[in-house]
């Protein structure tokens, strides 16, 4: 049987592939954006684990759009406008689908800024969107471009990562959100804020989301991978009530509802007393492993090479000489370093400057410094 054109057109992923090689005991992998298994609050979820025994409702067939108290203790948790609705989804990721499979038709244009989220790439190319990039900045998308593309194209939405952006790490400034939001609101353009890195910050002040400054032109993805576990496969979004129907009609027709004693247990975990000493641990961690990762780069890296700092997140984007970073990166797996090379993060891979994402969330600091040893070394004989 013949798959369908939409999916003829998706690249699999390069990020899945390497990621099967760097299981290798002799390889430390800077590759993917994995979660320290540490930093899991397993001690933290064990009352709800309990209690779980004493709760057979939530072993029912459950809501389509959450588990009603989780429902409600996230309203108030993001003190969501009156107007704004919350579905649970499983994985922030089948939010994105199902915003893509609810809005988008083949051939409407979406706004991405290039470098982008790989898989935000999939699913707007499975439901076969027009892709059209905007360069980034140190301070965020480059403004002059996303009017012009606004205008030019008449785009049903923008997807981006604001804080703490997959690949680079950039972090938007708030004249950046603010003019963003503006220029939403003055198009009729609906702005898709993924924040899964939002609560890893470590340096400096947070920032408010984007969407707060347009509310009733934007959607919001939020992971709970990051701060809790991955393998919850609990993500949520909100958004006016009006854009969060239709994602509920898809995702009945998808899987139903998400895991309910998952939701369940997220909840315990949300409320338990040390939850928030539990996200300022992680801070910490991260923020040791990134100062350990970016102090060995501007080390031990060659001067052609640009280092870009950040304040948060899981990754550090290096800007190299240009080069087959494809090659790179199968020439580094040889030497025992994981790394992603930058043309996997443009839909147009051959226009992509040569750059690789590093992450520093899971290595320890010792394996840090001799993933740069060998990087460093590979480099210098590659370049």
């Amino acid at each position: 049987m013949e798959i369908a054109r939409a999916l003829q057109q998706v690249k699999s992923s390069y990020i899945r592939e390497i990621l099967a090689a760097a299981c290798d005991k002799n390889v430390i992998s800077l590759a993917g954006g994995l979660p320290d298994e540490s930093t899991f609050p397993i001690d933290l979820m064990k009352p709800m684990l309990n209690s779980l025994a004493t709760m057979p409702e939530v072993f029912q067939y459950g809501s389509t759009a959450g588990y009603t108290p989780l429902l409600s203790f996230l309203r108030d948790y993001y003190q969501l406008p009156d107007s704004h609705q919350v579905m649970v989804t499983t994985g922030s990721q089948q939010g994105l689908d199902l915003i893509a499979r609810a809005y988008i038709d083949p051939g409407d244009t979406v706004i991405m800024e290039a470098p982008s989220y790989l898989g935000a790439m999939q699913v707007f190319g499975l439901v076969q969107a027009n892709l059209v990039t905007i360069s980034q900045t140190e301070l965020g998308p480059n403004l002059t471009e996303l009017e012009r593309s606004f205008v030019e194209y008449k785009p049903k939405m923008f997807y981006a990562v604001p804080d703490f952006h997959n690949p680079t790490g950039v972090c938007w400034t708030l004249e950046t959100r603010q003019k963003v939001a503006q220029l939403c609101q003055q198009h009729e353009v609906t702005f898709i804020e993924d924040a899964p890195y939002r609560e890893l910050r470590f340096e400096g002040q947070a920032l408010p989301m984007v969407s707060e400054f347009c509310p009733q032109h934007s959607i919001v993805l939020r992971s709970f991978s990051k701060i809790a576990s991955p393998g919850l496969r609990i993500g949520v979004v909100s958004g006016k009530q009006s854009f969060i129907e239709p994602l509920i009609k898809i995702k009945q027709g998808a899987d139903l509802h998400s895991s309910v004693p998952m939701q369940a247990l997220l909840l315990g975990l949300l409320q338990h007393d040390d939850f928030p000493a539990h996200i300022e641990s992680i801070r910490s961690l991260y923020k040791a492993r990134y100062e350990t990762l970016y102090s060995e780069l501007k080390q031990q890296l060659p001067t052609s090479c640009e280092i870009n700092a950040v304040d948060g997140g899981m990754f550090i984007w290096v800007s190299l000489p240009q080069c087959d970073t494809f090659e790179l990166a199968k020439q580094l797996l040889a030497t025992g370093v994981a790394v992603v090379p930058s043309p996997v993060f443009y839909p147009e891979a051959e226009s992509a400057p040569a750059a690789l994402r590093l992450n520093f969330t899971n290595a320890n600091q010792q394996e840090l410094i001799e993933a740069v040893t060998r990087l460093a070394q590979g480099l210098k004989s590659f370049l």
